[in-house]
């Protein structure tokens, strides 16, 4: 019965994120632009639906909901808040990818997209930096966390492939390497669907960059290329590549090691059945 209801929570957490995909994905299929923020309200408004159907799912999930995932989960987002404020204000900065990578990788996907969306929330609330981007913040940041959860896994010291037959110190070093590749990723992927739902008000019309109404896709996707290039993507997102990738290496042993000795039972199960497959 658990598990039934472990997959049913499951299936509802994760149809929030298609919807939230949509929202961000509004211009490509929009007719119209918006002439300044206060158009985008009615897509702002259809990106917070996920949100309300995660909270539904985060009460009605049993595994989620444990006097020790509720604690973990409230500390993690606390110091998320944390590294997230104190690192405001410096470009491209985000420190708090770290966190999300880590703790998403040790407790599974799930737990990873409620610490990316409880984190902005936290940090956005304390801050008072709340906003129409905010919503699209809190999604971007669970999928960060979510995604580290579903790289590959294996086990040191047994098993077939090359992987199985690596010792604990070289398997590490694959776990961070893997982790610290995927952070580069991350961050440019994060980049592009931030830049993604404001572009069309960004930018005024007529110049390459510009949002087209009812231009072909082509059109504007080569036309959001261009305008993330030289926007975010050699700037902004390449110091939070770096700032990643250093993190990680630099403090991703030690902080795996601390996050599997509190694992939850949940993450048990589910690294048991990901051994027994293999």
């Amino acid at each position: 019965m658990t598990s039934r209801s472990g997959r049913w929570t499951s299936a509802v957490l994760w149809s929030g994120s298609p919807l939230a995909a949509a929202g961000f994905a509004w211009p490509l299929f929009a007719a119209a632009v918006p002439r300044d923020a206060q158009g985008a309200v009615p897509f702002i408004a259809f990106a917070l639906v996920p949100a309300l159907i995660v909270a539904l799912a985060l009460v009605v999930d049993r595994e989620m909901y444990t006097a020790k995932t509720v604690a973990l989960l409230g500390v993690l987002a606390a110091v998320g808040a944390a590294v997230r404020i104190a690192g405001t204000g410096v470009g491209g900065v985000e420190a708090v990818f770290i966190l999300l990578i880590l703790a998403g990788r040790v407790y599974g996907a799930r737990f990873g997209l409620l610490l990316g969306l409880l984190t902005i929330a936290v940090s956005s609330v304390l801050w008072g930096g709340f906003g129409p981007w905010s919503p699209f913040q809190m999604f971007a940041c669970g999928w960060v966390g979510a995604g580290a959860a579903l790289l590959p896994r294996h086990r040191a010291g047994g098993g077939s492939g090359v992987s199985g037959r690596l010792g604990p110190r070289a398997s590490a070093r694959l776990e961070i390497a893997m982790l610290a590749g995927y952070g580069v990723v991350a961050s440019y992927l994060f980049g592009l669907v931030m830049n993604l739902w404001f572009w069309p008000f960004a930018v005024g019309t007529g110049t390459g960059i510009s949002y087209s109404p009812g231009a072909p896709l082509g059109t504007n996707l080569a036309s959001f290329g261009l305008y993330s290039l030289v926007t975010s993507t050699l700037t902004w997102d390449t110091v939070r590549a770096v700032t990643t990738v250093l993190g990680i290496c630099l403090v991703g042993p030690a902080a795996l090691a601390a996050l599997r000795r509190a694992k939850l039972p949940a993450a048990r199960r589910t690294a048991h059945r990901a051994d027994a497959r293999r």
